[in-house]
């Protein structure tokens, strides 16, 4: 099992597949590095030897912010922006939609299970 960025990529299946289990590289990186490195596409992880792991594990390294960098990353933009007060903050702050969704209806991914309404008493 080959281990890149801190990840144990699947041995059975393409190289450009296997890649895409990293935080960070979807389908367009994980052929740009496949390209760059002079591997087939076609090949499978188990297929590689160990200085074609290496060699991708060192583009990766060199070229690319993954894993726990690019998520240090993006949640320290998210602080940012909450520390700043701007609209987008207060949004992420109180767990609402940030890129301008409605809420009166749907949403239920960022604003969680619906709340029951308690009716009036008598």
């Amino acid at each position: 099992m080959a281990r890149i960025a801190g990840v144990n990529i699947p041995t059975n299946k393409r190289v450009i597949i296997a890649l895409q289990y990293i935080h960070g590289i979807g389908q367009k990186k994980a052929e740009e590095i496949v390209t760059k490195v002079n591997i087939a596409p076609e090949r499978r992880v188990q297929d590689l030897s160990d200085a074609e792991v290496l060699q991708i594990r060192e583009a990766i390294d060199r070229d690319y912010v993954v894993e726990g960098d690019l998520r240090r990353e993006v949640a320290m933009n998210i602080k940012r922006l909450m520390d700043l007060g701007c609209y987008r903050g207060l949004r992420h702050r109180r767990g609402l939609p940030v890129r301008g969704q409605r809420t009166h209806t749907n949403a239920r991914t960022r604003k969680g299970p619906a709340k029951a309404i308690q009716g009036k008493k008598k």
